[in-house]
């Protein structure tokens, strides 16, 4: 009778150990995996703040430049118009004078849309 109470004591014990040492491997403090970046002096926030200002303050010098390149274009092609509708009749106007305001109208609409743009 004693040899019987002592066995199922030890079989208890031996069920009993498999489910503590789960209990204490589930328990391992969690160590934070390194960051692949370097630590910055700044904040990241400023960082990108001060990019993005420059990158904007780019993008208008050369829309600028953009439209006054456009605009010399514009003026150039207006001033070869006239010449061309002078040098015509009122019963002919020529190829060339119809092609040069399709090309005047394209470039007005993307100097407008250029400056549009930046508003």
């Amino acid at each position: 009778m004693f040899k019987m109470r002592v066995c199922m004591l030890f079989a208890g014990l031996l069920f009993a150990l498999p489910s503590g040492f789960t209990k204490q491997m589930d328990q391992q403090p969690q160590i934070p995996a390194p960051s692949p970046f370097p630590p910055t002096t700044a904040a990241p926030d400023e960082d990108r703040v001060r990019i993005e200002k420059e990158m904007a303050k780019k993008a208008n010098l050369a829309r600028q430049r953009d439209i006054q390149r456009d605009t010399e274009q514009l003026l150039k092609l207006a001033t070869e118009l006239k010449a061309a509708v002078d040098k015509s009749n009122e019963n002919m106007l020529s190829l060339d004078v119809i092609r040069k305001a399709d090309e005047i109208e394209k470039l007005a609409h993307s100097v407008k849309d250029k400056m549009r743009a930046g508003y």
